[in-house]
């Protein structure tokens, strides 16, 4: 007991490893920079520059935007599998910067031509694309073995704080200055997050597995028979199969769908995520239209329910260690909590029934995403890391331009509070298929005890957070 006491005193994580502390303000930096031009874009196109299509328009703007982090999943895969994370990281934020700050300048000097906005829209998500997976890889490579789901929770909190701050910021900046002040804002972000990355130290990823500093931080034995009866056969950090006498030989790499071939549960898991966000995202295109055409409001209104969204996201992250059950029991009721709160606004139309509604359903996101990252981190082997966040990310994004574009163009035709409704009745479906696939057999789903921090998942809107 005494050996554990002063670990818990410890400071946190942030501050007590530098580097980290550089890499994850770097990231609330880009994923806040991004999220601001998403939903400062949106307001724009639906409260001043859009016409009579203005919900296809915004829909279209969001599809352009989350398309990267889907088709350019093969290639991030590549570029982060073969080159320095630290280099990856740096460019991708610099490139970002690079193309935003131009247009800022246009934009101050006349008037952005729509073209030029989509363009933009897809060069900033295009570099997130590339930046979020080499983020989530390099974790091993900047905390100790014992400090991955601390790491974890900061990495998801911060997609949450990203999207309160960036969330929070781009309609109030399209109010009072337009368009030009939201992408001068952003790309101010991005050529700041480079250096910041620049400046941390990255552990090389070959041969740096940490041994636990005492006997109580070592994996239980059971636990530790369950993620390799879960795995299969293992890949040592220095790419050598485990058990095989390879010495260090690397292993042919395996395609993305090699790898979640391998991973059959998972790769179901990731298929119902992936159904649930083409109702979930959708609320970037509803909002919107919900705050103009049923509250008849401004942006500050859109800003406090993506603040609403943030936040209980916030909670969630924090929180969701905490929540008992299996991670698919409890993946499966937060989906059905999220189906009743989306479809009430449109029950109960009202500021705020909005605000309590978004807030449930963001600490619910935020608790399915972190029962997830820190068991893929230990479940995936090393060599197969760079492909399967970049896999993950595209499932997870993949319906998100579908969403989009499908929902703007409803907008057009339906009320938004039909749209609410749409979503919630949605989610219901996917919700008893998630339990039904919990109650079948699942050789590669460890046994966990409830709230254990390590057994996690990731529900995350591509452009957000993800």
């Amino acid at each position: 007991m005494s050996a554990v006491a002063p670990r818990g005193r410890r400071l946190p994580l942030v501050l007590r490893n530098p580097s980290f502390g550089r890499v994850w303000t770097a990231q609330l930096l880009t994923q806040a920079a991004g999220r601001m031009f998403q939903v400062g874009a949106v307001w724009w196109l639906v409260g001043f520059a859009g016409g009579e299509r203005r919900g296809l328009e915004s829909g279209l703007f969001l599809m352009v935007s989350t398309l990267p982090a889907v088709a350019l999943a093969p290639v991030v895969a590549r570029v982060v599998a073969r080159h320095a994370h630290r280099t990856v990281l740096v460019v991708a934020a610099a490139v970002a910067g690079a193309v935003a700050v131009p247009v800022a300048l246009w934009a101050y000097a006349g008037d952005l031509p729509m073209d030029a906005v989509y363009a933009v829209g897809l060069a900033l998500a295009a570099c997130q694309a590339v930046f979020d997976p080499c983020l989530t890889t390099s974790v091993p490579e900047l905390v100790e073995d014992t400090d991955i789901e601390a790491a974890t929770g900061f990495e998801l909190s911060t997609q949450s704080l990203a999207g309160l701050g960036g969330g929070l910021l781009g309609p109030l900046l399209v109010d009072a200055g337009g368009l030009p002040a939201v992408v001068a804002v952003c790309g101010t972000a991005y050529l700041l997050a480079a250096p910041l990355v620049a400046s941390a130290r990255f552990r090389h990823a070959t041969g740096t597995s940490d041994a636990p500093e005492d006997p109580q931080d070592a994996q239980d034995p059971q636990d530790a028979q369950d993620a390799q009866d879960a795995q299969g056969p293992q890949v040592a950090p220095d790419g050598a199969m485990a058990g095989e006498g390879g010495h260090g030989t690397p292993p042919a790499r395996r395609t993305l769908r090699q790898i979640l071939a391998g991973l059959p549960f998972i790769r179901r898991v990731l298929l119902c995520f992936a159904a649930a966000n083409l109702f979930t995202t959708a609320v970037y295109v509803v909002m919107p239209l919900y705050t103009r055409g049923v509250l008849h409001s401004t942006g500050s209104t859109v800003a406090t329910l993506e603040a609403a969204l943030g936040a209980g996201t916030l909670v969630g992250s924090f929180t969701g260690a905490r929540v008992p059950g299996r991670p698919v029991a409890v993946g499966s009721a937060c989906l059905a909590v999220m189906a009743v709160a989306l479809g009430l606004p449109g029950l109960w139309a009202g500021h705020a029934t909005a605000i309590g509604a978004l807030a449930v359903a963001g600490w619910c996101v935020g608790v399915i995403g972190v029962r997830f990252v820190a068991l893929f981190q230990r479940l995936v082997p090393t060599a197969d890391k760079p492909g399967f966040f970049a896999v993950m990310q595209a499932l997870l994004g993949a319906t998100f331009p579908l969403s989009s574009l499908v929902f703007g163009a409803l907008g057009d035709h339906l009320g938004a509070r039909a749209l609410c409704l749409v979503q919630g009745a949605g989610l219901v479906p996917v919700a008893l298929a998630l339990w039904w696939l919990g109650g079948r057999a699942r050789p590669d789903a460890p046994r966990t005890s409830p709230g254990d921090a390590a057994t996690t998942a990731h529900l995350t809107p591509a452009g957000e957070a993800s």
